[in-house]
């Protein structure tokens, strides 16, 4: 008789909607620290939230306002920025939501350039990186790493609780709600693709 384990993959998944504008980069970053360190996975927060802010920054650039902050009249619903931390088992992804169909281009860069090399440090820091197109709209350009260790929040039942600047919270619409059906799908077709 075979006995056969099976290894049980424990699903963590944290997101935000913000509002597609410059401090939302430095906000997203703050959100990997702080997700990580209740997952119990710190040790990774320094590349992670650096990925993270370069993925959110080409994302602000391609739906937001990037010149200067905008007037509280300006910003619309379409102006969001989705931002999600998904692990499974011992596996980190990184997922930033815009509903630009532009996808990112990595740039040749060279020494004088000042720009571009965004997403040399996103390859450089992360296993694999890629872009999904999610049936719901938009795209997810994300990155994926391993942890050396399964993440584990503390079992006292407490939860992180993300808090965004109120200038920075993506107001309630379509678009926010395309969003949050995008990165759901996305969670959803990474559990059919665990082994």
């Amino acid at each position: 008789m075979n006995a056969t384990t099976t290894e049980v993959r424990t699903l963590h998944v944290s997101r935000l909607h913000l509002v597609a504008v410059p401090s939302a980069v430095s906000v997203s970053r703050e959100f990997v620290r702080r997700t990580l360190k209740h997952w119990r996975s710190d040790d990774h927060a320094p590349d992670a939230s650096l990925v993270m802010s370069e993925l959110v920054s080409n994302a602000v650039k391609a739906m937001g306002f990037t010149e200067q902050p905008p007037h509280l009249w300006e910003i619309t619903s379409q102006h969001v920025v989705a931002v999600q931390l998904r692990a499974i088992g011992g596996v980190l992804f990184i997922e930033v939501w815009d509903d630009s169909p532009d996808e990112p281009v990595k740039h040749n860069v060279t020494a004088d350039i000042e720009g571009g090399r965004g997403l040399h440090l996103v390859e450089a820091l992360s296993e694999q990186w890629g872009i999904y197109r999610p049936p719901a709209g938009g795209k997810i350009v994300w990155a994926r790493n391993v942890l050396p260790m399964s993440p584990s929040p503390a079992l006292d039942g407490s939860t992180l609780r993300p808090r965004v600047p109120e200038d920075l919270e993506a107001p309630p619409g379509r678009t926010r709600d395309q969003a949050t059906i995008a990165l759901m799908q996305r969670v959803l077709d990474g559990l059919r693709n665990v082994p």
